[in-house]
């Protein structure tokens, strides 16, 4: 027992030298709690629904009105008007808009001779969520709609909503896997990259580079390229197998995969590289096991990966808008569940091409004033 003690005792000093890890290990429940509460918690609202309106007529205007009070008062979406039923596609397919509402010619002639009058709904079905809520909305809608004023005669035949969906069905787990991806990446990037240079650092490797020739920028952009190219292996493979797994549509088709494989190389440098920003300072090589905990939750949850942003609150759409996670699994739905082009995601791959610079930057700035 005496040896024993002795082991517990130098275990628990060890965790005593270390306030940074009991912080992280008392806050991290706390985090877990609060963001996950909230990540799968809500309605969805703030959706971006293209109105066009092909009839014009006083039916027609009064389901205008009727669909601005509810956008109004309920907040789940807002219309947006279209003149040309082409453009307002060609938004929904790049994520513009979350649907389409067309009324067609002859909605108003229809709903005055009581002929099986319809308006259409198309949606984007890559995200359930965001699907179910606006069809619920707009049923709601309709059914108000057709509720008789106060003293009049009900009509026999009323408007009703035609869902039309622009993908086919779309499983959760397909929904899922751009998220698992992306983290596939990024816990390659923390175990494959920031623990094991944290673990040099510790060991004094760092110091014998410093005696080389090779300057501290190299040095950076080194760790950071063989980084990414982990990364880039880690997120190639599971971006394979579970295309096959989940039942993606033609998952080897050469210039989606061209396109997935630009998107994972950029998303692993911008990881990488953040990575780096947070390590750079770091000496405790039991700091980065308790960092990823916490980094996974406040980054990967808010990103969208598991459910719609816009049911979170506004302080983790704030987290949403600078997490790199956010653009990299928005250009991946957008190339596996939509097989779209770079049209859809081009601001995707800028933002983090410009965040990988500025956290590339970053650390080698803190990089110099740790080892000067």
């Amino acid at each position: 027992m005496q040896r024993t003690w002795a082991i517990i005792e130098r275990d628990l000093r060890r965790f005593r030298r270390s306030p940074a890890l009991i912080v992280m290990s008392l806050l991290m429940p706390v985090v877990q709690l609060v963001v996950l509460g909230y990540a799968f918690g809500g309605n969805v609202k703030h959706l971006k629904v293209a109105l066009v309106d092909q009839d014009g007529g006083v039916p027609a205007v009064r389901l205008h009105a009727l669909a601005n009070a509810v956008a109004e008062n309920a907040q789940t979406f807002t219309t947006i008007p279209y003149a040309d039923r082409g453009q307002a596609l060609t938004a929904l397919r790049n994520g513009r808009v979350n649907g389409v509402l067309t009324i067609p010619p002859g909605f108003s002639r229809r709903v005055l001779s009581q002929d099986d009058p319809r308006v259409a709904l198309i949606e984007d079905n890559t995200d359930n969520f965001v699907t179910a809520s606006l069809a619920g909305t707009f049923s709601s809608l309709l059914t108000a709609y057709n509720s008789p004023a106060p003293n009049t005669r009900r009509l026999s035949t009323e408007p009703t909503l035609e869902t039309v969906e622009l993908y086919p069905y779309v499983p959760y787990i397909q929904y899922l896997l751009p998220g698992s991806i992306v983290m596939s990446i990024f816990m390659m990037v923390m175990i494959g990259g920031g623990i094991i240079y944290i673990d040099d650092k510790a060991r004094g490797l760092h110091e014998g580079y410093l005696v080389t020739p090779i300057t501290r920028l190299e040095l950076i952009f080194g760790f950071n390229i063989a980084g990414a190219i982990k990364a880039v292996i880690a997120g190639t493979v599971l971006m394979t197998i579970g295309s096959v797994i989940a039942g993606i549509p033609d998952p080897f088709e050469p210039l989606r995969l061209l396109r997935l494989f630009v998107v994972i190389a950029i998303s692993s440098v911008a990881l990488v590289s953040m990575m780096f920003l947070i390590m750079v300072r770091m000496d405790d090589p039991l700091l980065p096991r308790a960092l990823f905990g916490v980094l996974n939750t406040l980054l990967w949850f808010p990103s969208g990966a598991v459910y719609p942003q816009q049911a979170f609150p506004k302080w983790m759409r704030v987290i949403a808008v600078a997490d790199p996670f956010t653009y990299a699994v928005h250009a991946l739905k957008s190339l596996l569940l939509k097989n779209t082009g770079f049209a859809a995601i081009w601001f995707d791959l800028l933002y983090l091409a410009i965040f990988s610079v500025v956290t590339m930057v970053a650390a080698t700035l803190l990089f110099k004033r740790t080892l000067s």
